[in-house]
């Protein structure tokens, strides 16, 4: 429907994989990119499909309001604040199943607190009351990852709403991000986002607006 309005004319725009192909072909006027979750075009967002939808939601939460609320919202739906892009959307991640999602939400509001530990599949899966394969295989579908993939999103999350909200040094928001170094910390963030975390900060920072 945006397309056909010529709203996304110039702009880029994804949408769900399997009609990818079709819509680049029926809309040269739009750059179609096929390998994300979502793209934000200021006031006008799209998604690759409803699962990523959530995604899209999370991110105009954390645009709009914060990775503090954003992580808060994830934490509650029992799924990360953000996902790698790419394959990422070939994920199924169904609604954990009865039961479950209670006893996998203790596990992940861990992975989220304690930054500075390093994720033990085993422990984690004893901790749940589960084997090593059936936690990986239900974390995977309430998640779309990995405990180790998830920790480290938490990571980066917790450092980007420090950068956000306080002028805390570099080295202060490494060590309570759990990356240990500011080094560690600038490699971690050029990995992920393609920006250092000063320039994370200059371009989201609340706290220096």
């Amino acid at each position: 429907m945006l397309a056909a309005t010529g709203l996304l004319d110039g702009r880029r725009a994804v949408t769900h994989w399997r009609y990818a192909e079709a819509l680049a072909a029926r809309f040269p006027a739009l750059r179609v990119e096929p390998d994300v979750l979502f793209v934000d075009e200021g006031q006008i967002l799209t998604s690759a499909g409803s699962a990523a939808g959530m995604d899209l939601g999370l991110h105009i939460v954390r645009r709009d309001f914060g990775a503090e609320a954003a992580n808060l919202v994830a934490r509650r739906l029992v799924m990360p604040a953000s996902r790698e892009g790419g394959q990422a959307q070939f994920l199924l991640r169904p609604v954990p199943r009865a039961g479950e999602g209670g006893r996998l939400a203790p596990i992940l509001e861990a992975l989220t607190r304690d930054l500075a530990e390093t994720p033990v599949a085993r422990a984690l899966a004893a901790r749940a009351g589960m084997s090593e394969r059936t936690f990986l295989r239900r974390f995977a579908e309430a998640t779309g990852t990995t405990p180790a993939r998830y920790h480290a999103q938490a990571r980066l999350a917790r450092a980007a709403e420090l950068l956000e909200t306080s002028e805390a040094p570099l080295e202060t928001v490494a060590e309570a991000a759990g990356f240990g170094s500011a080094a560690v910390l600038r490699r971690a963030f050029h990995a992920r986002y393609g920006l250092s975390p000063g320039a994370w900060r200059r371009q989201f920072g609340r706290a220096l607006r």
